[in-house]
């Protein structure tokens, strides 16, 4: 079953340091969830995750795991696993015994503690590599390992420490795949550090942000997209549409684009930038008009730079666009891709 990850006001300041490398941080991942923390380096991200394991003492504030506090628990009797950046295998132990080392620890047989091991060297599909050396094993087959070592101590929490920055795109999607598989099939509670919003939305159910050690951003990945908190979260989801202007207070942002309706913004009249998400803007008949001034590739896609007076509007074009360079286009700018944040 499941189990609630919580910490409570969890600080830490490292030796000869003034600034916190994580300051107070308030986070609740749900029984069974998976949430992404992410952040530029230096946020504070893996510092998290070693105070949650044990790794780390805090210097304030409390872990707790399924409602009790762990701070005085050895990280060894924490339930907890983690999945580092490196797989960190042992390299004179085979595939299957470097899965099976948490039961060899704790006392049992080399043949039981094999036994126990194959189910989960099935659960990331190596089976036929028991036996293999790890010098033997490719980059993504070691994760994958090292994903199975950490399962099979059955732990309830799961923390996985940007464990497929390493590995090539390809890789990354099929470890990507494996992990939303495991999911379906074992009950455990994930939080992911990761420094990639896109690996945040294809595996994560919310996503907290971390700037400067401090958590700015708690929501759902739609949310974290389309209404970030500040410019930085902005930034960090992949915006790149900031529009100034000013806000009158209630519902509308005025900039070169004209007035503009904004749902949900709870920001006092004043400056302010209005954010547009590139993916959800159109071209069309109809809307505010603008010459193409740049087309950029970004795979099958492209993203057009779009001049509304001296303000330069990026859009992405599906594949296949005719869009040239100096075309005169209209911006369909629907409500969900508009939001507004304080500068």
């Amino acid at each position: 079953m499941s189990v609630e990850l919580s910490v409570r006001g969890l600080t830490k300041v490292h030796a000869g340091q003034s600034a916190a490398a994580l300051d107070s941080l308030d986070l609740t991942v749900p029984p069974g969830s998976c949430t992404a923390i992410l952040g530029p380096s230096g946020s504070g991200k893996s510092t998290a995750l070693r105070l949650i394991a044990g790794l780390d003492s805090p210097t304030a504030g409390t872990v707790h795991i399924d409602g009790n506090e762990v701070n005085d628990v050895a990280a060894e009797n924490r339930g907890v696993g983690m999945v580092f950046q490196r797989p960190m295998l042992f390299p004179h132990m085979s595939v299957l015994d470097n899965i099976g080392f948490a039961y060899r620890a704790a006392g049992e047989s080399r043949k039981r503690s094999r036994e126990r091991a194959r189910e989960y060297l099935d659960l990331v599909h190596l089976g036929d590599m028991s036996d293999r050396a790890v010098s033997e094993v490719s980059g993504g087959q070691a994760q994958r390992v090292a994903l199975a070592r950490s399962l099979a101590g059955s732990p309830r929490v799961l923390l996985l420490d940007e464990p497929f920055s390493a590995l090539d795109p390809v890789l990354r999607n099929e470890m990507h795949d494996l992990v939303r598989e495991l999911r379906t099939s074992l009950d455990q509670t994930l939080l992911l550090v990761t420094h990639d919003q896109q690996e945040a939305a294809v595996l994560a159910d919310s996503v907290a942000v971390l700037i400067d050690g401090r958590l700015e951003h708690h929501s759902d990945i739609a949310t974290a997209y389309t209404r970030p908190s500040t410019l930085a979260v902005s930034r960090l989801m992949g915006g790149v549409n900031e529009i100034e202007g000013v806000w009158d207070g209630v519902r509308s942002h005025r900039s070169e684009l004209g007035e503009l309706d904004v749902n949900g913004v709870d920001l006092p009249s004043g400056p302010a930038v209005l954010l547009l998400r590139h993916e959800l803007i159109r071209l069309g008949s109809d809307g505010i008009h603008g010459v193409v001034s740049g087309l950029r590739p970004t795979g099958f896609r492209s993203i057009a730079d779009v001049n509304v007076a001296s303000t330069v509007v990026r859009v992405e074009l599906p594949a296949g666009s005719s869009v040239a360079m100096g075309d005169a286009v209209a911006l369909d700018l629907p409500v969900e891709a508009r939001f507004v944040v304080g500068r």
